[in-house]
């Protein structure tokens, strides 16, 4: 029989580098799209709420960009992949309106950490995430 004395620790340690590696990775990667998944779902959130609750249409765009600059500082996001789609159900007059519901939908792009930008990877490598929100302007509210 060889000697095999302190291969054991070796094996280990090997093995153990091979398997840590990814799983921290994963962590990572997971970590940064949670992140920025809290923050697409806080600005979509707070964008219909302050949207259904302004006091004119000017009033609600300002409040919604407010809203939508709030969360990007507040969770790190780039402002460059977020993209904002405000509707309302009741398309035939100005959004909000007395009675609509307001429809918030924030989308953000996710880029894996550790992904370099050489031959477009990172554009490869990047995750979309999408929340929603909707609130209901109140019916006896007025524009002015």
């Amino acid at each position: 029989m060889p000697d095999e004395a302190g291969s054991a620790a070796l094996e280990f340690i090997g093995l153990g580098v091979i398997l840590l590696v990814p799983l921290v990775y994963l962590v990572l990667a997971l970590g940064a799209i949670q992140g920025q998944m809290l923050g697409v779902e806080s600005a979509a959130r707070h964008t219909a709420r302050t949207m259904s609750a302004a006091k004119g249409v000017a009033d609600a765009t300002a409040r919604a960009d407010a809203a939508v600059r709030s969360a990007i500082e507040e969770y790190g996001m780039d402002p460059a992949t977020i993209d904002v789609d405000i509707r309302c159900t009741s398309a035939a007059v100005e959004c909000p309106s007395a009675g609509a519901t307001v429809v918030v939908t924030v989308t953000a792009e996710v880029t894996l950490p550790f992904v370099p930008p050489v031959f477009g990877l990172d554009r490869v490598s990047s995750v979309r995430v999408q929340a929603s929100s909707a609130y209901k302007v109140s019916r006896t509210w007025t524009a002015g």
